[in-house]
């Protein structure tokens, strides 16, 4: 791990990310103004910008992505339950 490497608040992050969605500040800018590495405010709006989900709910694409992987994972338990059942109507 790098000796350098700084640590961010939560609050920290998601105002950078709304200084780039709301006031339209660029990353380049935002990098300067608090020197924090373009690479590292990309990659704070690609997680923490909201994704419109219906016409009144928004989430984070963080939030996003682990509903993602939940739906997948609850999908993989469903087919082995199919699975399972098939197999014990065949005993009966």
């Amino acid at each position: 791990m790098a000796k350098n490497q700084r640590s961010y608040t939560q609050e920290f992050k998601q105002q950078i990310v709304d200084l780039h969605n709301q006031a339209g500040k660029g990353i380049s800018e935002l990098s300067r103004e608090y020197g924090i590495p373009k690479g590292t405010i990309s990659i704070w709006i690609k997680n923490l910008s909201p994704v419109q989900v219906s016409e009144t709910e928004t989430i984070s694409m963080k939030e996003y992505k682990a509903l993602q992987k939940k739906m997948k994972e609850l999908e993989i338990e469903n087919e082995i339950l199919k699975k399972a059942t098939a197999i014990f109507a065949k005993k009966q």
